[in-house]
């Protein structure tokens, strides 16, 4: 310091978490030594992961699975929008550059975007990402109008977008260009629980252009 001050070190409010960070560490190369060495040398997932920003959802972890083996993108309410050039972006990177086998479209129940477009409550800026949940809601309202429980309607909601979302990323020109030049490549959706940690497959698995026929028929 100029003119003999004295140095003061001003303590991080998140000093806790560069510990956290250096004790996972530490922890991970006991476990697996060579871990970081491969993994700085590059990256082969078989997987690409869209889910919800929520910070509940966190990919890797609830899918067993260590960091390297997915590529991941997060958004509010895990939406596939043809318009959205960061999710295809990601897309494209994904599986042009990558080669991933398989993309996870994964929603969740309890989703805070899902229950704003489900009451049309107003938030903001949000509202107008949204109004791809409530095109959802639209198009299965005679769906969800048979359910007389609210929660039970916004969980079949939760599930419903995650199957748009599917459609949505299997209508892509990047994922039919990959389907036309024989690219290994299969679409599929996830749903996670918040109360019990678990995923549930909603069972649709869009693996090629002729399984995409099949749904818009």
């Amino acid at each position: 310091m100029n003119n003999g001050e004295a140095e003061i070190k001003v303590m991080s409010k998140l000093e806790h978490l560069m510990e956290n960070n250096k004790a996972w560490s530490e922890e991970m190369q006991k476990k697996f030594p060579d871990f970081f060495e491969k993994l700085s040398a590059q990256q082969k997932p078989d997987y690409l992961w869209i889910g919800c920003a929520d910070s509940r959802v966190p990919a890797n972890e609830i899918i067993g699975l260590l960091p390297g083996e997915v590529f991941v993108h997060r958004n509010v309410a895990n939406i596939v929008s043809h318009s959205d050039l960061n999710c295809l972006s990601v897309v494209q990177f994904a599986v042009d550059i990558l080669k991933v086998k398989h993309i996870i479209v994964c929603g969740h129940y309890g989703c805070g975007g899902v229950i704003a477009a489900h009451s049309d409550s107003r938030n903001g800026l949000v509202d107008n990402w949204l109004c791809h949940v409530k095109n959802v809601k639209q198009k299965h309202s005679s769906q969800l109008e048979e359910l007389s429980n609210d929660q039970e309607k916004i969980d079949l909601l939760c599930e419903l977008n995650v199957e748009e979302q599917v459609i949505n990323l299997a209508r892509t020109t990047i994922i039919q260009d990959a389907w036309h030049r024989g690219q290994e490549l299969e679409l599929h959706g996830f749903i996670y629980g918040l109360k019990d940690g678990r995923i549930n497959d909603l069972n649709i698995c869009v693996s090629s252009i002729e399984d995409l026929k099949k749904i818009d028929a």
